[in-house]
């Protein structure tokens, strides 16, 4: 996960629009030299997040910065805009020809930082049918963190999880309750098995509990562990990513 820098019209801008675009296409390059299977972009420093709608020059932002990392990198790359900015995160995704976004309230509804979300599954996939982009992969957060499930209590993770597989989820996203934080191994006891969509685990993965997880998922999205002391803010540790590569190359063998 790229931590692309504050937006314009973002309380944190700071940066130009280059200099945001120069620095993830820095990291970018840095992430594919080192061996990282795919890359996804994030307007994690946009805070505080709008819920599910963002203002034009945001999506223009992203549009850029997408289109000038997927000019250097050839490995897969997809977008996540927040917060649940779903259908602008496809629309770029489309335009730059990216591989996935990562979409958060795709089924159900959830209480988040941002206020109530509600599901977008059937909205969202008629818009990708009406774009043409269906080869863009659609990978969706179900309890997702920084969000409180209290309505939706007595629907068991399990349950949330066939949900967005019946709603055509194109892989099932489990997380931690705050960024950078592990997901309960018991949480993912009998998932794989059950489901026939890939299981992504969204936060808290380390070099030190990778080895846990191997065989419960499909896909780790990685951010804050790869950056200086593991807090998302800080710059890309080159060294963390190599300590954790070596480890992920053993566990492959």
């Amino acid at each position: 996960m790229i931590h692309v820098g504050a937006l314009p019209g973002t309380p944190h801008n700071q940066s130009s629009v280059k200099e945001i675009v120069k620095k993830a296409v820095s990291e970018a390059n840095l992430y594919q030299n080192a061996g990282i299977d795919a890359i996804m972009i994030e307007n994690m420093h946009d805070i505080p997040y709008l819920n599910k709608e963002v203002d034009h020059e945001i999506t223009a932002a992203m549009a850029v910065i997408a289109n000038e990392i997927r000019r250097n990198i050839s490995i897969p790359l997809g977008i996540q805009i927040l917060a649940g900015a779903n259908k602008q995160a496809l629309a770029v995704a489309h335009a730059n020809d990216l591989d996935f976004i990562r979409a958060e309230g795709f089924v159900f509804s959830h209480i988040a930082d941002e206020g109530l979300m509600n599901s977008c599954a059937g909205e969202l996939l008629r818009y990708r049918k009406l774009i043409g982009a269906e080869k863009i992969k659609i990978f969706t957060d179900i309890k997702k963190k920084h969000s409180s499930h209290a309505i939706t209590s007595d629907v068991s993770l399990l349950e949330t999880a066939k949900a967005a597989e019946f709603f055509l989820s194109d892989g099932i996203i489990i997380t931690g309750n705050r960024t950078g934080e592990a997901v309960e191994p018991a949480d993912l006891a009998g998932l794989k098995s059950a489901l026939k969509s890939p299981i992504l685990i969204g936060s808290g993965i380390t070099a030190d509990n990778i080895e846990t997880y191997w065989h419960q998922a499909d896909v780790f999205i990685i951010g804050s562990h790869f950056k200086y002391d593991g807090k998302w803010t800080n710059d890309v540790d080159i060294e963390r990513i190599k300590t954790f590569m070596s480890k992920v190359k053993n566990l492959r063998q």
